[in-house]
C-alpha cells in the first residue's frame, strides 16, 4: 500500500502538491469558525497563507514570513491562537529547517514568534490566558523546526555516505587503471629487453658467422651453434613474459625464476660468441640481492651490452660491480670503437627503460659519453646487507 502510494506520488507530483495545499487550506479555514468576526472574514487570510506555501521549497524564509504575517493578523483581529490556525506557519517552518542552515532556520523561527505572540498578547480580544498565547504557540512552532533540522541532518549524512562511497569507487577504479597501466609498462619493458637483446645478439652472431664462414669454418660453425642457443633462449623468455598475460591468480605450474646476476657468466659468453669481449670485475663482497633488484641489475647489464652491440663497433666492454654497505653500483663501459653508429629505431627507449627499472627498484641511473671515448652506463641500486645471525 505504502509503496503504491509512493509510486503514485512520484508520478503525479503536481497533483499531490495541490491536494496537500488544499488540505492545509481546509484545516486553517476550520479554525476561523472561532472568533467574533466569523468564518468568512478569515478566509482571505487562509487563502493568502496557503498561497504562501506554493514556493516554500524554493523560498522557505519568504514562506515563513508570509504565513507568520497572516497568522499575526488573524490573532490580532481576535481569532484564538490554536494549532489549526498555525498550520501554514508550521509547514513553512519545517521546510525552512529542512532546507536552510540551522542558524537560518532558528532565525526564521524567532521571526515567526516575534510576529505572532506579541500580536496575540496585545490584541486582548480572543479571551485566552497569556500563557496559552505565548508558551503554547512558541512550543508548537518549535516542534517542526526540530523535526526539519533532524531531517536536514539525516539528508546531509546520507549525502556524505553516498559521496564517500562514490569517492571510494572512483578511487578503486583509478587504482585499478593505474595498476593495469603499470603492469603494461612492466611487461612492455620486459618484452623490449628480451627482444632487443636476443635479436641484436642473434644479428651480431649471424654477421660474425657469415664473415668467418670462408676463412674459419670451424669458428663459424661454433658461432652458429651459439646462435641456436640464443634463439632458443629468446623463445623461452618470450614465452615466460607472454605467459604473464595468461596466468590466472593461482597458476598450477609456476614460472621459471627470473634471471639475475647469477646468469651473468652465461650473458658474457653469449656476447663473446658475437665478437664482443666482456670483462667483469667485482669490488666488495658479493651477496644475494632482493629478487626485484637482482632482475633490475641483470636487465641493465643486458641492455647496456646490447646497446654496445647495436650502436657501436666496439670490440670490448667492461662490467664493474661494486658492493658497499647498502648499495650496489654497476657500471657498463665500452671503448667506443672506431666508427660509432647512431641510435637505432628504438629512439633511445633502452636508456628510458633502464632508468625506469632503476627508479622502480629504489635507485637511479646515469648514462653518458666518456672523455676518453666510449659510453658508460652507471646504476646505483639498493643492496641491503643480510641480517646478522644471532649467536646460539
Amino acid at each position: 500500500m505504502l509503496s503504491s502510494w509512493r509510486r503514485y506520488a512520484d508520478g503525479h507530483p503536481h497533483l499531490v502538491e495541490a491536494a496537500f495545499l488544499l488540505l492545509v487550506l481546509v484545516a486553517t479555514s476550520r479554525q476561523y469558525v472561532e472568533g467574533d468576526l466569523g468564518w468568512w472574514a478569515g478566509q482571505p487570510l487562509a487563502l493568502v497563507a496557503a498561497a504562501g506555501l506554493v514556493r516554500r521549497r524554493d523560498h522557505p524564509r519568504a514562506a515563513v514570513l508570509t504565513t507568520a504575517a497572516c497568522a499575526a493578523v488573524s490573532v490580532a483581529v481576535g481569532y484564538p491562537v490554536l494549532p489549526l490556525l498555525l498550520t501554514p506557519v508550521l509547514v513553512a517552518l519545517y521546510e525552512a529547517a529542512a532546507r536552510t542552515p540551522q542558524r537560518a532556520a532558528y532565525v526564521s523561527y524567532l521571526g515567526a514568534v516575534a510576529l505572532i505572540i506579541p500580536a496575540a498578547l496585545l490584541s486582548g480580544r480572543n479571551g485566552q490566558p497569556w500563557a496559552t498565547e505565548s508558551f503554547g504557540p512558541a512550543a508548537w512552532m518549535l516542534f517542526p523546526v526540530l523535526a526539519g533540522t533532524s531531517v536536514r541532518s539525516r539528508r546531509a549524512y546520507v549525502h556524505a555516505v553516498h559521496t564517500r562511497a562514490e569517492h571510494a569507487e572512483r578511487t578503486r577504479e583509478e587504482e585499478a587503471r593505474r595498476r593495469v597501466a603499470e603492469e603494461r609498462v612492466r611487461i612492455a619493458r620486459e618484452l623490449h629487453d628480451v627482444v632487443a637483446h636476443h635479436m641484436a645478439l642473434a644479428n651480431a652472431q649471424a654477421n660474425t658467422a657469415a664473415h668467418l664462414a670462408r676463412t674459419h669454418p670451424e669458428q663459424a660453425h661454433e658461432i652458429l651453434t651459439n646462435l641456436t642457443g640464443t634463439t632458443a633462449s629468446a623463445l623461452r623468455e618470450l614465452k615466460a613474459t607472454v605467459g604473464l598475460l595468461r596466468r590466472s591468480d593461482e597458476p598450477e605450474d609456476p614460472l621459471q625464476p627470473p634471471p639475475g646476476l647469477g646468469r651473468l657468466p652465461e650473458l658474457v659468453s653469449a656476447f663473446g660468441s658475437a665478437g664482443l669481449l666482456v670483462t667483469v670485475t667485482t669490488e666488495g663482497v658479493p651477496r644475494p640481492l632482493p629478487a626485484g633488484v637482482d632482475l633490475t641489475a641483470y636487465r641493465i647489464v643486458q641492455e647496456a651490452l646490447t646497446n654496445v652491440t647495436k650502436h657501436t663497433d666496439a670490440g670490448s666492454a667492461d662490467v664493474q660491480l661494486a658492493y658497499t654497505h647498502d648499495r650496489l653500483t654497476l657500471t657498463v663501459a665500452d671503448d667506443g670503437g672506431a666508427t660509432p653508429r647512431p641510435p637505432g629505431p628504438d629512439g633511445g627507449f633502452g636508456l628510458v627503460g633502464m632508468r625506469e627499472r632503476a627508479q622502480t627498484s629504489g635507485g637511479h641511473l646515469r648514462a653518458g659519453a666518456l672523455p676518453e671515448g666510449g659510453f658508460a652506463v652507471t646504476a646505483e641500486l639498493p643492496a641491503p646487507p643480510p641480517p646478522r645471525e644471532l649467536p646460539p
